[in-house]
């Protein structure tokens, strides 16, 4: 969403959550069989920071267990390629060079989950690994496209059981552009629970710039103007919440960067300077800032998509460089003492196979591991969870892993129903097809 679109975005939500004559967007949808605690939600008082993998990260950074039975079935020589120095297994089998020395120290801090067998039986029954319909299912918690996203939902249920309301400030905010985490589905728009968009460098979407200012003697005419017609004086409180959430956001701006120090290693715990490390440090200052603020959906721009169908070499850099911004974030969550109440969830459209075609690269798959850290007040640290084996047919391009037999695993869309529990939904499988939490995970 562009400067423009957000502007006529909030200048409609401040209006029409005062005007009940300007037209809604779509009819109401129904929510009507959810249940919700206030007790759990009280108890819990979560925010989460989504992070989505968009063109689905293959799962061995999280899962290199079975990398002896795969490497030999491959098209192409992992080994030529990759280098057998960086072919490495950790303690806990991640990919040494792919961030997996990092992923050890966040687990040793038992600051990261890593569920190795989220899983689709229904896309692998139907063959399915198309992009669009896979994240469009994952970030609404079902498999009907064209429903309302996790977000919407979860907005919506929070406002309609008196958790947000008209003084709730940025309870939903995107750095992820027009997220389907937020797809209207049928719900019915209400402004003040829709999601505000904005980017790592708080580049404040409520400034008026050159924009006519409406403070001072512009407020006194807009006053005299509502009275000489009759009208509520409630249009000028909306340029007034506006100028609030200005100098709101540029309060938020003027927070120092924390200082993070060295682990015990001596390596310097401080966020990287790219794009994505900026937006994850950005988040938890507004987080921590803003009780308010319930969740921020987050890309991964600035290191890269994740569609590795070639030069996977690619893949090792992204991920240490992933997994360093979250060794930062964990590092700056500590430091403001929410450990309890922030967590941070990374999942993507799908995993990836394990061959290595001949462009190095891997072809889609169902498989992916599924990253989960923080929120200590209502997570269980279970470490890793899973365990997969290789299936193959005896064709390089039919080479996945698959959940070992007998052993647990989820659909993706059980993230969804974690996420609405831990909010106080006491019922989330009627949202998410029947699909339930995350096993043993939630305290």
């Amino acid at each position: 969403m562009n400067r423009r679109d957000f502007l006529k975005l909030s200048l409609y939500a401040g209006c029409s959550s005062l005007i009940p004559s300007l037209p809604r967007l779509a009819a109401a949808g129904s929510l009507d069989n959810v249940s919700f605690n206030a007790a759990t939600y009280s108890n819990n008082t979560p925010q989460t920071i989504m992070i989505f993998l968009y063109g689905g990260a293959s799962e061995l950074a999280g899962n290199f267990t079975n990398y002896n039975q795969f490497k030999n079935l491959s098209q192409s020589n992992y080994d030529n390629y990759f280098g057998s120095s960086n072919l490495q297994s950790t303690t806990h089998g991640f990919w040494n060079a792919a961030g997996g020395d990092l992923m050890e120290e966040l687990l040793a801090n038992h600051d990261l989950n890593v569920f190795r067998t989220c899983f689709s039986q229904v896309r692998w029954d139907n063959d399915n690994r198309s992009h669009g319909i896979c994240v469009a299912q994952n970030q609404r918690g079902t498999f009907n496209e064209d429903a309302a996203g996790i977000f919407s939902n979860l907005a919506r249920v929070l406002y309609n059981n008196g958790i947000i309301g008209s003084n709730t400030t940025m309870p939903f905010l995107t750095m992820d552009g027009e997220s389907g985490f937020y797809a209207r589905g049928d719900l019915e728009m209400i402004p003040i629970i829709e999601p505000i968009s904005m980017n790592e460098n708080l580049d404040n979407p409520f400034s008026r710039g050159s924009e006519r200012d409406y403070s001072g003697s512009m407020d006194a005419l807009a006053q005299a103007r509502n009275q000489s017609l009759n009208l509520s004086p409630k249009i000028t409180d909306a340029f007034a919440k506006r100028s609030e959430m200005e100098d709101f956001i540029d309060t938020i701006d003027t927070i120092p960067d924390p200082n993070l120090g060295t682990n015990s290693n001596g390596e310097d715990l401080n966020y990287e300077d790219n794009s994505f490390a900026r937006k994850l440090k950005t988040a938890i200052k507004i987080m921590n800032y803003n009780a308010d603020t319930r969740v921020i959906a987050l890309g991964t721009g600035g290191l890269g998509g994740w569609d590795d169908h070639n030069d996977a070499e690619n893949y090792l850099g992204r991920m240490d460089r992933l997994f360093r911004a979250l060794r930062s974030a964990m590092a700056h969550i500590h430091q403001v003492g929410k450990i309890g109440t922030i967590n941070i969830m990374v999942m993507g459209d799908f995993g990836r196979g394990l061959n290595l075609n001949s462009a190095h690269g891997w072809d889609h798959g169902n498989l992916q591991s599924f990253y989960l850290l923080g929120g200590r007040n209502y997570f269980n640290t279970p470490g890793v969870v899973g365990q997969t084996v290789v299936n193959s047919t005896g064709s390089a391009n039919r080479l996945y892993s698959v959940p070992k037999s007998g052993t647990y695993w989820f659909e993706p869309l059980s993230v969804a129903a974690t996420i609405y529990s831990i909010y106080g939904i006491t019922n989330p499988e009627v949202l998410t097809d029947g699909r339930p939490v995350i096993s043993n995970l939630i305290s």
